[in-house]
């Protein structure tokens, strides 16, 4: 019996950490959940092309507030016959690219300036005091300034976005770098008088990828709600362009005669941040060692 409980830890120990995040990973029902979902959204953005029914932006005005079920239109039609299945697979594909481009800038600008104020206390005095200025102000505020001042587009509202995050990703880099930095390799090669640059690309950022990794599961979401609010607000994407904000905003003019145009999109919010959510937290825990 003790052999055989010796061999099961030593099979588990011999296998990579890539190989038990994975194993771990699979185990979490919510997070299995979530990655369906998430897959779901990503076959949606690709195949828009193939699988939407109609252009997205194809008027029909005979043929108006069509009922979900409609021959030709399974969730129905908007105020102007544009087909609100179509519309709803491109306004995914917006969303998940806004989200991925957000997260790039907020993690291609926060993670350096996060590992040096970790590992610099003269680097860490200045960041971390324009950090503590950004989160003063809300997220929201501070994405709806920059996109009125860059002007409406995709690019510049996941621009917006994405340093809008920024601050949040410096914060949980810098906490995870000052943890890492006091760890016994990294004093070592302090001792060895290697580049502060190599300690921090080689040695705290390989360390603190998990962090940023789970971080940047967050971050999606966010973005993604973002990006509703700000085309809803006129600041975002333009039509004739799709967009789940779009809808909202097209939707809450005819809410009481046709509620399907606006369910669909807060629908496919709501689905999409939870399935990033579930997805996340089982990432956090399956690259978590304590959690192994």
């Amino acid at each position: 019996m003790y052999q055989t409980t010796a061999a099961a830890a030593a099979a588990e120990t011999s296998r990579s950490p890539f190989i038990r995040g994975l194993q771990q990973l699979a185990r979490n029902k919510l997070g299995v959940i979530g990655g369906l979902l998430l897959l779901l959204a990503v076959i949606a953005a690709v195949g828009a092309p193939w699988i939407a029914p109609h252009h997205f932006a194809a008027v029909n005005f005979q043929i108006p507030f069509q009922t979900p079920g409609t021959a030709g239109y399974p969730l129905g039609t908007d105020d102007l016959g544009r087909d609100v299945l179509s519309r709803l697979l491109y306004g995914v594909r917006t969303s998940l690219w806004i989200g991925l481009l957000s997260v790039a800038v907020a993690v291609g600008v926060g993670t350096p300036l996060g590992l040096l104020a970790g590992y610099s206390r003269v680097a860490d005095a200045v960041v971390s005091r324009l950090t503590d200025v950004a989160l003063a102000f809300p997220f929201l505020i501070i994405a709806v300034g920059l996109a009125a001042i860059r002007g409406p587009s995709l690019e510049n509202a996941a621009i917006a976005l994405g340093i809008a995050n920024i601050p949040i990703i410096v914060r949980v880099v810098r906490g995870e770098a000052l943890r890492i930095s006091g760890l016994e390799f990294v004093q070592a090669a302090r001792a060895m008088n290697i580049s502060q640059a190599r300690i921090l690309f080689q040695h705290l950022l390989p360390n603190a990828s998990s962090v940023i990794i789970v971080q940047a599961t967050v971050i999606i979401p966010v973005a993604i709600i973002g990006e509703a609010m700000l085309s809803f607000l006129g600041l975002g994407i333009q039509p004739p362009e799709p967009s789940l904000g779009i809808m909202l905003a097209d939707a809450q003019e005819y809410i009481y005669r046709s509620p399907w145009a606006a369910v669909w999109p807060g629908l496919t919010i709501i689905v999409m941040c939870l399935g990033f959510n579930m997805f996340g937290d089982a990432l956090r825990d399956a690259l978590d060692p304590n959690a192994r």
